[in-house]
């Protein structure tokens, strides 16, 4: 199985999008023990939203759609279709 995510950095409220093989909660942990200068720079984050795929190919292609003009502009309703609901138990 393969995921999209969406992190957002609780330093600055910037969001991440990325793919993995791994658990979300896996990756998630990585950003945080900073894995990259990115994730140093910008951490600590919390998983907010993903999608699981079968395949690898379409999730890179979404995660790459994610990162297009009209891919950020759904993203961004997603986020807030998230907020409006709060905080999932």
């Amino acid at each position: 199985m393969f995921t999209v995510y969406f992190a957002k950095s609780l330093k600055n409220g910037k969001i991440y999008v990325g793919q993995t093989s791994k658990t979300p909660a896996k990756r998630i942990a990585e950003h945080n023990f900073g894995c990259n200068t990115w994730s140093k720079n910008n951490g600590p984050f919390k998983l907010i939203y993903y999608e699981e795929y079968c395949c690898k190919a379409d999730a890179v292609k979404r995660e790459i759609f994610y990162k297009t003009g009209i891919g950020r502009k759904i993203k961004k309703l997603i986020i807030e279709s998230l907020d409006s609901y709060g905080p999932v138990a």
